[in-house]
């Protein structure tokens, strides 16, 4: 996907790889590389990667992603729903969402005392250092928190066991050139 496009309004992005937040600025062009779960990754004229995340998809002229409508909250159990969502979260560098890179280690559903439901996701990162490891935490808190039975995330980074390439699903292996 490469689609050029001016931006509608002043946002704060996510420079790719570092984590770091920056501004940019209403009419200025940048060109959309990839839109996977609601968020996008931009370049910028200047030849910068960002992320923009999905609730300020209106600065490019596209509709923020919905959450799950209610027939589909009613179909499903709130652990199916959980992984649906994980299944939304991308890596900005990577066209492969987060549970088919095998990133994702455990998402437990648990009852809390006062009502509601806590989910606790660990997850790791392709790389120790890679710099989107706190952009992709706020991401699965975010979809998670928007669930109606969710009261409490708990979103944690665990490099132990470290990712490697066996983790991966065969589609991902498969649309990454691997197979």
């Amino acid at each position: 996907m490469r689609e050029e496009v001016v931006l509608e309004r002043d946002v704060d992005v996510t420079a790719i790889p570092y984590g770091d937040r920056i501004s940019l600025q209403k009419g200025h062009p940048v060109i959309i590389t990839q839109a996977l779960g609601g968020s996008y990754t931009l370049v910028t004229m200047q030849g910068y990667m960002v992320r923009l995340d999905g609730p300020d998809a209106d600065a490019i002229g596209k509709e923020p992603q919905a959450p799950p409508t209610a027939e589909e909250v009613a179909s499903k159990s709130l652990g199916d729903l959980v992984w649906d969502q994980l299944r939304t979260c991308y890596d900005p560098e990577i066209p492969v969402n987060i549970v088919e890179l095998g990133l994702v280690h455990s998402a437990e559903v648990t009852d809390l005392p006062e009502g509601g439901k806590k989910v606790a996701v660990r997850f790791t990162l392709t790389a120790p250092g890679c710099g989107m490891g706190d952009v992709l935490r706020q991401d699965i808190e975010g979809k998670l928190q928007r669930l109606a039975e969710v009261k409490e995330v708990d979103v944690q980074v665990q490099l132990d066991p470290p990712w490697d390439q066996t983790k991966m699903s065969d589609a991902a292996r498969l649309q990454l050139g691997l197979m």
